[in-house]
């Protein structure tokens, strides 16, 4: 019988027995967590201590200066690229400044040298005109050079007229320089004198004369004839064809 009982207890039909514990469930898990956290803080340190056993962080260590060296340098690079650009600008819109500048003095000269050059032309047909104050040989002492006549419209015509006195300490002269035009009106011989008559002067040596005559409608002009009168007297006459 006993032996029965004892092979019904070790058995697997033997009775389960229950084991309790007389700890309260809170305070177990704040156990756990204490257990739990000492593991993780000893794992933690095991961790770093091996990182620098193995050189790991002092690796990182020094990859992190040299990208913060690196980056110093890239930013001192971008600044002086910033700083070279602005020069340039400031170098680029001077140039632009200074070729404005230039252009404008260029039209300036440009413009100088037309009038220049208008000039130039205005004394070279002065001293053409000018160059017939020499007296030709065996002229009278009063005589008319450089009698010149050309249309400015077809309603206008200029004239001009050098009077001269062929001896160079000739006594002042007076006159009266009287100028006519001739052509036709309606297909008849026209002439015409200036509006206020013959022009009264006194000259030395040499006198210049010019003016504008209004053409009267339907006249074509085919001459001009100026005189230099004395009193009724005609000193010196010339004809100029049109």
């Amino acid at each position: 019988m006993r032996l029965r009982l004892l092979l019904r207890r070790l058995t697997v039909s033997a009775p389960r027995m229950t084991v309790r514990s007389n700890l309260p469930w809170p305070v177990r898990w704040v156990f756990l967590a204490i257990v739990f956290g000492f593991c993780a803080a000893i794992s933690l340190w095991a961790f770093e201590f091996g990182k620098e056993i193995a050189g790991l962080d002092r690796g990182v260590k020094q990859e992190l200066e040299k990208s913060r060296l690196l980056t110093s340098a890239l930013e001192a690079e971008v600044l002086q690229m910033k700083r070279e650009r602005d020069q340039a600008q400031s170098i680029s819109n001077t140039a632009g400044t200074v070729m404005t500048s230039e252009k404008a003095n260029q039209e300036k000269l440009i413009e100088q040298i037309k009038l220049l050059t208008a000039d130039n032309q205005g004394l070279k047909d002065d001293l053409g005109f000018f160059e017939k104050l020499i007296p030709a040989t065996g002229v009278e002492q009063i005589s008319i050079r450089g009698l010149q006549a050309e249309f400015r419209s077809s309603h206008e015509i200029k004239w001009q007229i050098l009077v001269i006195q062929s001896s160079k300490n000739s006594p002042e002269l007076s006159g009266r320089l009287e100028v006519t035009l001739s052509g036709f009106q309606n297909g008849k011989p026209w002439t015409g004198a200036l509006p206020a008559g013959p022009q009264a002067f006194k000259i030395k040596q040499y006198g210049r004369f010019d003016g504008i005559f209004e053409i009267p409608p339907q006249v074509v002009v085919k001459g001009i004839t100026a005189r230099v009168l004395d009193g009724s007297v005609i000193k010196a006459i010339q004809t100029l064809k049109i």
